[in-house]
């Protein structure tokens, strides 16, 4: 009768212990989504998407904006305008307008990290334009902008089209003297939230954009994929066309290979081996013949290295090494020989060339 008591005692103190946690949660402002734009006499405008649980209300998220200096004073602004304790242990996305992005992130992303709370796998996302109006705009049937970005963009990192990119991931290529971070891009499409790209970021600032439908040909020369697609337009036929591939499971396997030259002279071979599906084609050949099939392979190899060759130029005009060839140059090198030599200066003149080996592996019932 005694232990039958004292059980009783434990559930109803495990029962209340419930109740508490309930009520407790239900006072707090987790916040999901920050948004982060640079205003005039470098203050910084945070605007902060709370989800709203009461299932009787109308409205689903709750937006708290604040401006100044510092994302620490900004919290006290944003919790004074709330009667919800604001915490950032749910925060899954952080938006960064490209203005601020363009003047440097470092600083945000190392406060955000110094946060025990804020999760490492949190999103580092820039924004066209301001960060602040597309995060308050909703975008029906959407209710919650921060979510419908977050869920697009987990749908668009594992197609490869844009890097899934964590405060982690930044934080790590930002202090790696042999890589730089790269991060989506999104934008406000009227009506709709859109994919725009990749930004390529010189240390922490953003200072190149490769377009959403090269996001891909990226990919493949910055890291091996498990899983892509894209569209690919090849030369005209003879009625006047260009002959389409689309390509779905894609895979490929990146090699970088360097050779010194001389003292601070460099040739890097970037190799690029890519299986793929053949989803869609509207060229006049028959892909059952193993001749045509060899014939189109090469002319998209021909394709992606010239894009690869033409990408990879521009990030050396622009001094972003982002598929971290730097990284490959410094383990060739002893410590003594990287350390004297400016890698930011030395990037550009280096000679790379790209090397793509496609196979088609399935290409359908065409005939």
């Amino acid at each position: 009768m005694g232990k039958l008591r004292v059980v009783a005692v434990i559930l109803l103190l495990l029962l209340t212990g419930c109740k508490r946690d309930e009520r407790v949660l239900e006072k707090l402002g987790m916040v999901q989504t920050s948004s982060y734009d640079l205003l005039s006499g470098n203050k910084l405008k945070i605007v902060s998407s709370v989800p709203v649980i009461d299932p009787d209300s109308q409205v689903r998220r709750e937006l708290l904006t604040a401006e100044s200096e510092s994302i620490k004073e900004a919290r006290l602004q944003l919790s004074w305008q709330t009667d919800l304790t604001v915490v950032s242990g749910q925060l899954r996305d952080t938006l960064f307008g490209t203005t601020l992005a363009q003047a440097g992130i470092g600083d945000y992303i190392d406060t955000l990290l110094r946060d025990p709370s804020t999760a490492l796998g949190v999103r580092v996302i820039v924004v066209e334009g301001d960060a602040g109006e597309l995060l308050s705009k909703t975008f029906k049937p959407h209710s919650d902008t921060g979510r419908y970005i977050n869920r697009m963009l987990e749908k668009e990192s594992l197609s490869n089209s844009v890097p899934p990119t964590t405060l982690y991931e930044f934080s790590r290529d930002y202090n790696d003297d042999g890589i730089d971070a790269v991060a989506p891009i999104v934008k406000d499409a009227g009506d709709k939230v859109n994919i725009a790209g990749i930004a390529l970021f010189q240390k922490d600032k953003y200072v190149l954009k490769i377009p959403v439908e090269d996001g891909i040909i990226f990919s493949l020369f910055y890291d091996d994929l498990q899983q892509g697609e894209t569209t690919i337009r090849l030369g005209e036929q003879t009625n006047g066309k260009p002959a389409i591939v689309m390509l779905s499971s894609i895979s490929s396997k990146r090699k970088i290979k360097v050779h010194q030259l001389g003292e601070q002279r460099f040739k890097v071979d970037i190799s690029a081996t890519v299986q793929g599906s053949v989803l869609e084609y509207t060229g006049e050949e028959k892909l059952n013949d193993s001749g045509t099939r060899y014939e189109l392979e090469q002319q998209i190899e021909k394709h992606i290295t010239a894009k690869a060759q033409a990408m990879i130029r521009q990030m050396q005009d622009k001094q972003v090494d982002s598929l971290g060839i730097g990284r490959y140059v410094r383990n060739s090198l002893s410590y003594r020989e990287w350390t004297g030599m400016d890698w930011r200066e030395v990037y550009p003149q280096i000679e790379v060339e790209c090397h793509v080996k496609v196979t088609i592996k399935d290409y359908g019932k065409y005939s």
